[in-house]
Parts: structure tokens; sequence; C-alpha cells
């Protein structure tokens, strides 16, 4: 490998695909299709690792499609809409160190390209060049003649995204309502999860507001679990923290500063009267408003002013977390005394059990709390023991008497009629808010906002949900555990802000003030694919793309002639866009992250339903994890961050989509190691190595046992490589292909003084194959270095060929490789330096009886008693009861572990020649232990056997004797 670099490689098979344009695919009527995507990235970076392990999934997936003969289409496009790419630029021109220091040192971008980033377009231009580069140099199978990217830059994108959105407006997809959403202050808009630099996947969340009464004011404090007011003992304030007294729709509310705010941007009126610090209120007595209790304001400085109302109310029996502070304030009365309250007051307080859990007694909390060893308020294991508790007392825990006319009933079934009732009777109120913090990419703190007049996507529509559902059964879902994953996630979407009033995108064609937004842009591009080659080849316009051409081409509506008299596109050009659309829908394969199922992916899945008919639904989808780098969840603002152009800059193109597919398979998340990527280089410069000497072998040898074996065991490679490919089991798949391939060949070297070169090319000629989806650069030039014509990467796949299956030649190599342990064993064991070794293989009595016991082992568990009453039926062996009840009991077990397929196969081959067998691999056993090596028949009167070995030979088990 001294003469040849990774990169040298790479370059030359770069420019000779694209000179033959070898993955430009069109229609085909004569062939089948194979249409696979992956999810176009976002242009606010470099491609890192993380695109790269499920783009390499794909790409792997369509070549293997390919090398079977599919016409296989793997397009490529860039996702520039949203506020991502627009929010780095203002940061940029703000003068945001930490980005800036980011672009630099982890993107590589140089100063003179990082002045012009002010410009969100060159921002993304600059990124999509760059990932270009990067996609051809990793040896992605893309058609680069559908490339596009989204937005109002690319107007004939726009015009479909507009015809998408009149489409499913008409449809009662889009409607216009009153909904909380997450909100930026700043760029006043909805927040989708792309546009987050921080909580991606948290939604607005509605807390029910338990109205305690605190003078002639409310103390409104939040909930999940309002039925657990009955075991109310205590309200935490923060004493640092910020509060208001304030007018809430004409009430007196008490609350945190913040929570006013939000409250303001949810349809209530909010008037400040007065701000004030939480301490303020420690010390003083509230009512509960079911019996009227009153009861003391303690210091919570775990209560957190920026979650919900800023009010915390305690039940300790019930709330780990309110027993450990309740705990914790027991053993610090120099604190209480601080704010005027005797000890004694916290003393005296008792939880109160008001629900009966199956495992527990009277306080759950108290108990989870102490046999989960939870020391304080900042013990990890604190959040775990509140989960355990809340999810086992909503869905097994039954309401005691002290629930007063909800007594006995289950806590899942009562909680809605609590709400219910409590809100009749002016007890308690609502809000929403986030359970974890957002940040849009504009660096500002989202909230909760309720828009009256914003747009949505109707995701709670039952019916729209049934269509969704049914798509998924419909559907080979990869890994098939994902498919639950799905139903559950379209079961729990609620209606979805699809645009926003900043960032890139294309404007609501019936109110261009607001803008498509990132997540609800993206869901049917793939169509686009199919015609986005004849616009450019065609010089099509975007104002030439009217609903009427889009309603031709997608959907096979209106009149041909007339659209295309009225759009001045050449009917037969709208003919050849309406044909290559339906030859490639549906999309065969879309693969994406885990992370994107409860939004990208089910919004694909949606809107597809939507829009085409039930035969262009998604045929699969594939689901994977997300990527980590040497153990940690990759960070760019942690520094654990790597691009793929670094790591192809570093390892090669092959080596990193190795390294990465070797990583994880399913919804398993990879983890890059750079030690793994060293050894994968390593393997395969062998590799080179092992291929160009193969390709050097010339002449004729006899076939032997082990010729077979290699041969018959590469059709076993084959079919599990075919079939892991076809369940997406990529790492299955490589392992299969790289390692244990490998292993058969070492072995066959090992065991064959001069190997066979025409079996050996044959079957490198395979391996080349099955290895050439993973790594496609290496294997062209294997390909080459071998003599053979074309590409690799469309050369036939190679088909499973049962006729070169040798179970025989199999059977006789498990033999071989059993001796060759036993004897190292027996060498280990007596610490022996051998000069002759001695086989003496089983006699054809003790054959007989072996076959026998395999054939009555294949329907059940054989037993000593049972098998002595078959073969005494046998005069024969009656005859040789003494000896033969010792043979048998020692076989018997032997036999019961084997597989059922083992089984099968040695009844298939019968008796097998062991003798044969053993002395074809005589040189071998003399090569491996310096010694000189005899084989004899059990029951030869000539044999030598100074020590009586040869009568403890079994069948497979040839007995062993050393000098």
């Amino acid at each position: 490998m001294a003469q040849i670099t990774w990169k040298a490689i790479e370059e030359k098979w770069i420019r000779k695909w694209e000179e033959s344009h070898l993955f430009e695919a069109d229609p085909d009527p004569n062939r089948k299709k194979c249409f696979v995507t992956f999810p176009y990235p976002y242009m606010n970076g470099p491609l890192h690792l993380g695109h790269g392990f499920t783009a390499t999934r794909v790409d792997v997936y369509a070549r293997f499609m390919r090398m079977r003969g599919y016409n296989t289409l793997f397009p490529w496009a860039w996702h520039w809409t949203g506020e991502p790419i627009f929010g780095a630029s203002l940061r940029i021109k703000s003068g945001d160190k930490d980005l800036i220091r980011a672009l630099k040192e982890v993107d590589g971008v140089p100063d003179e390209e990082l002045e012009k980033f002010v410009d969100p377009i060159y921002m993304a231009s600059y990124y999509t060049r760059e990932s270009r580069e990067i996609v051809k140099r990793i040896g992605f199978s893309v058609d680069w003649r559908r490339e596009f990217h989204t937005t109002s830059h690319e107007p004939t994108y726009s015009k479909f995204i507009e015809w998408q959105y009149l489409t499913l407006r008409d449809l009662g997809y889009v409607v216009r309502g009153t909904h909380p959403v997450v909100w930026c202050p700043s760029c006043k808009s909805p927040t989708g999860d792309h546009d987050r630099l921080v909580g991606e996947g948290v939604f607005p969340e509605e807390y029910i507001l338990i109205k305690f009464i605190f003078g002639d004011a409310f103390l409104p404090a939040a909930t999940f679990r309002p039925e657990t007011i009955f075991g109310v003992t205590n309200i935490f304030i923060n004493p640092d923290g910020d509060y208001v007294e304030a007018l809430v729709d004409g009430e007196k509310w008490i609350i945190s500063k913040s929570a006013a705010t939000k409250l303001s941007e949810q349809l209530r009126r909010v008037e400040v009267l007065r701000e004030f610090k939480g301490r303020e209120l420690i010390g003083k007595y509230f009512k509960e408003p079911i019996n009227g209790r009153e009861l003391p304001i303690l210091p919570g400085w775990f209560v957190d002013p920026d979650s919900a109302t800023g009010v915390v109310y305690s039940v300790p029996a019930h709330a780990p977390a309110d027993w450990i502070a309740l705990k914790d304030l027991m053993n610090k009365p120099d604190l209480l005394k601080e704010f005027g309250i005797p000890p004694e007051i916290v003393e005296n307080i008792k939880p109160i059990s008001l629900i009966s859990v199956e495992g527990f007694g009277e306080y759950p909390a108290i108990e989870v709390v102490e046999q989960m060893g939870v020391k304080n308020q900042f013990d990890p294991k604190l959040e775990e023991a509140t989960s355990i508790i809340y999810r086992k007392e909503f869905h097994t825990g039954v309401l005691k008497a002290i629930c007063g006319e909800y007594a006995g009933k289950l806590v899942k079934d009562a909680k809605i009629r609590i709400i219910e009732d409590f809100k009749r009777k002016n007890i308690v109120s609502s809000m929403y808010d986030l359970p974890q913090k957002v940040v849009c990419r504009c660096t500002t703190r989202c909230l909760v906002k309720i828009l009256s007049d914003q747009w949505f996507l109707k995701y709670s529509d039952p019916d729209w949900k049934r269509l969704a559902h049914e798509a998924i059964d419909s559907a080979k879902i990869f890994p098939e555990s994902a498919r639950s994953y799905f139903h559950d996630k379209i079961d729990w979407l609620k209606d979805w802000a699809c645009a926003r009033k900043t960032g890139l995108g294309t404007p609501l064609p019936w109110d261009p003030e607001w803008i498509i937004e990132t997540l609800s842009d993206s869901t049917i591009y793939m169509a686009f694919y199919t015609i986005a080659k004849h616009i450019r080849q065609h010089n099509i316009r975007a104002e030439q793309l009217t609903r009427e051409v889009f309603d031709y081409i997608f959907l096979g509506k209106g009149d041909l002639e007339k659209a295309s008299k009225r759009s001045g596109i050449e009917a037969n050009i709208l003919e050849e866009m309406r044909n290559e659309f339906l030859y490639w829908y549906p999309v065969d394969l879309r693969i994406s992250a885990k992370e994107l199922v409860p939004n990208h992916l089910s919004f694909f899945v949606f809107q597809h339903v939507a829009l085409f008919p039930r035969e262009l639904w998604p045929r699969a989808i594939g689901v994977n994890g997300m990527l980590m780098i040497e153990g940690q969840k990759m960070s760019k603002s942690k520094g654990n961050f790597l691009t793929l152009k670094e790591a192809i800059n570093r390892y090669g193109a092959d080596v990193t989509r190795m390294t990465l597919l070797l990583g994880a398979e399913d919804m398993d998340d990879p983890d890059w190691r750079d030690e793994n990527a060293r050894s994968v280089d390593a393997r395969l410069k062998s590799l080179y190595t092992l291929i160009s000497q193969i390709a050097g072998l010339s002449g004729e040898e006899e076939i032997k046992s082990i010729d077979k074996w290699l041969l018959s065991a590469i059709q076993k490679r084959v079919r599990a490589v075919t079939e892991a490919l076809e369940n997406l089991k990529t790492r299955t798949a490589a392992e299969i292909a790289l390692y244990e391939v490998w292993n058969d060949i070492r072995w066959y070297l090992r065991r064959r003084i001069s190997p066979n070169p025409k079996v050996l090319r044959e079957v490198a000629s395979i391996w080349i194959r099955l290895l050439a989806p993973f790594i496609p650069f290496f294997c062209e030039e294997l390909w080459s270095i071998l003599g053979n014509e074309g590409f690799v990467s469309v050369a036939k796949w190679p088909e499973y060929d049962e006729s070169k299956v040798d179970i025989k030649s199999e059977e006789a190599e498990i033999l071989i490789k059993g001796l060759l342990e036993d004897t190292q064993n027996i060498l280990k064991i007596a610490c022996l330096s051998p000069k002759r070794i001695y086989y003496y293989v089983a006699s054809p009595w003790k054959w007989k009886i072996y076959m026998r016991l395999l054939e009555e082992s294949l329907s059940k568990r054989i037993d000593m008693r049972g098998v002595m009453r078959i073969l005494m039926s046998d005069a024969e062996l009656k005859s040789m009861a003494k000896v033969l009840a010792p043979f048998v009991n020692r076989i018997i077990e032997e036999i019961n572990i084997l597989p059922l397929e083992r089984k099968q196969n040695l009844l298939k081959v019968g008796v097998i020649d062991e003798f044969h067998e053993i002395n074809e691999a005589r040189d071998f056993f003399e090569r491996e232990f310096n010694a000189s090596v005899t084989v004899y028949r059990e029951d030869d009167p000539n044999k030598y056997d100074p020590k009586g070995k040869a009568q403890q030979a079994r069948p497979l088990k040839p007995a062993i004797y050393i000098e």
C-alpha cells in the first residue's frame, strides 16, 4: 500500500464515475426501480459525522439495490429554510464571539469568507458549495441533475411549496386557529424544532393552577397532578425569586414576575400592581380551597421562578422532592429562624396519605426515597424516584376516603373529572409553559404564546391521523420496533404552527407576511426530485409552474392541453414529467434519525397520505440512532464535534464510511472512536495487499475438500449479507462482509499449503462485490486489479447459489477445527512439545448408533432409558450391551445440545469418512504442531496404541495420543 493513497484512489474513481454519468437514473419501463432519499441537510454549517452516518446507510442500500439490477435513484438537495441560517447570520453581524470562534476553529471558515456571512444567503451558498464536494468525496452515488435548495431563492421550488400548501388548505388540513405555540419574543414568530439553539423536541404543556387562598388574593400553584390537593401540607416559595401582585382577568394573583409575562402572552389580561422578593411571603399562611385548612409558606430555593407560576405546593406523602425538601429544612433550624419560623412548625408537618398503590404502604414517596438512598435535593436519584412514584400512582393508584366523592376511583380515571369539577368551582385555572428551556436561533429565550390568528397544520384531525396510522401499518419499518414509536407519535401530535414571521423560506401564498417554517416545507419534496431535472433541462421558469401544472403532474388532475397552453410548457414535456413522477413514486426507502420521528418523519407520512393516493404512500422508512463521538454526545459548543470533511481528510472516505457503519444499526446510537477508524484503516490496507497477491496467482490445483468448503462458506456469507441489507441491518452486513469473509479466507490459507488460484479468484470476486456498497472506492480499485472490466458499482450482486453449498465439506471442516482445538487443549494442559501425534477415528458401530440417535433427537430430547430400549431391539447391538452403555451415555448430551439445523445436516451427509478427511489434512496438522501425524481406525488390529486411547474415539471426536 506504500505506493498508493486513499486520496489518489478516491479522486481517480470520482472522475471515472462522473465521466460515465454512472449514477444518473432515468425511467426504464423494463427495469424495477428503487427510489431512496435522505433528509436534505441544513446549510447553517458543514456536514458532520451524524449526517455521514445516516446518509452512508442510505447510500449502502442504494448501491446494493443498483447492483441487484434495480434502476436506482438517490437524489440530493439542500435545506435553507427557517431560522437556523438567518439566526446564525444575525449572530455574526452582532459579533457573537463564541459562534465566530466555532465557525473558524470547527467549521474551518476562512476570515475572508466569514466577513460575507452577514448575508444569510451567502452563508447558505458557501456551506452548500463546501458540502457538495464532501458528498462527492465520501462516494455517495447521487444523481446531481436533480439537485436544488429550498426558499424563495430557488423560485421553482417555492412554487412547488405554494402548490403543496394551497392544496392542503383546500383539503382542510391547513387552518387558522387559536393554539399555544413555542414563541420567540424577538422574532415575533413561532419557533419550530429546527429553529432552536436549545430545546429541540420541547412542546408547550398545560399546567393546572390550584388557586390557594392568601388573604384577598390567590397563590396559584402549578401541577400536573391536581388530585394531590387533598394531601397538601405547605407551599414552597423561592425567597430570592422575583414575584408580583397582579390582576389576572380581574383576580388578584401572587405569582413570579416571569409568570406574569407568560400569562400576558396567553390571552390573559394582566396588570402588575407591585413587585417584591419571595422572602416577603415566607412564614405566612394560606388556606387550601377544599377544606379551608391554614398551612405555612416555607422557603424553597429549589423553586424555579421561571417555571410556571413559581409557586409549588407540597405533598410529601406522594412527592419524593417535597419530602426531601421538608427533611432538608428540618435539619436547618437556623435557616428557619432567619425567616421567623419556629422549627416545630416544620417538624409538626405530617405527610397526608391520599393514594393507595400496590407495592407501597401509607407514604410511597418516603418509602422510595429510603429504598433508593436519596440523600438530598441535588441527588440525581431523586428524579428517578419521582418518575417511579408518579407513573405507578397514575396508572394503578386508587384514591382514598380523604378524597371525598372521588374515593375508590383510579387516579387515571378520576383526574379529568377532578379538573372539570374544580374549574366549575373556580378552584383551579390553567396556563401553558415549556417543561425545559428553549432558545431560538436568534439566541432569545422562548415562551408559550397562544395565537389566535396563526396558521396550523391540523395534525389533530382524527381522520388524518387514521390515514397516517394506515400508512405506517402498510409500510416496512426498519427496525420493526420503531413501528410502535411512530404510532405513539402520530397519536400524540397536535396542531402544528406551520409558518413564522422571520427567517428564510417560501411565503404562504394567501398570507405572504407569514413564511412556511422549516419542518413544514420538507415533507413531500421527494416528489420535486422527480421533475427537477426537467425544470433545469427545459429552462422552465417559476411563473410557468402553475397550480394546473402541478395538479396534472402529481395528481393526474385537469386537462393536459389546457395546462400546457396556460403555462407555456409543451404538452409532451408535461406528460414526460408526469410519467417520470409516476415511475419513481412512491419513495421506496427514506432513512433518518430517531429524534426526527416525532416531527419530520411523522410529517412526511401525514402529508403524503393527505396529498397522494394510497399506492403512492411511502413503502419503507428506516430509523437510526444519534451519533456520539468518543462516548459523548456530539456537541459543537463543547468541542466534541467532527465534520465529515475532517474525518475524510484524516482517514479517507472508505475508512470513514466503514467506521460509521460498524458503529451501530437499528435505533442504537453509534459511537465514533478514532481507534476504530485506525483499526479499519489497517484492515483495509491488509486487504489491498491480500487481493493484490490473489490477483498475481496462476496455475491449476486439484480441488480438495477445503476448496469446496471455502466455495460453500462464501455462499453462506452471500445469503447472510443479502438478508441483512434487505432488512437494513447495515452493521451486521458490514461485519459479515469484511470480517467473517476475511476469517474464512484466513482459515483457508492456513489450511491449504498451496492455495487454489481459481478458487481464490472466484471467492475474491464475490468478496469485493459484497464489500462494494460499503467501501466503493476501494472496491473499484480492487475490482480493476483483479482484471475485471467496468465498474464494480454496477456489477451483478452475488446471488446465493445452493448448488455450491457443500454440507459434507463444511462438516469435514468442523471435524478438523474441533480436532485442532482438542489437540491444542491437551498440549496446553500437559505442557507437551509433541514429536508424534496419533489420531484414532471411531468404529462403524459407533457411527451406526450416533446416526440412529440423531434421528431420534430431531423431534424430542433423548434420554438413556429410551435410547437403550431402542438400541436393544437390534440383535447385533444387544450383544455389545456392556461396551455400548458407557459410549451411549457420553454421546446423549452431545447430541441433545446440537442445534436442529446441525443435526439435519449430519443426517443429510451421513457417516463422515473421518479417516480420509484427517489424512487429507495431515500436512496441516504437521505444520501446526511441528510433529508427525498418524491416523488409525479404532478397529485397526495393527494400530499403534500403547495407552489404549483408541477405545475413547467417538463420531466427530477422534481419540488422541501424543508422544
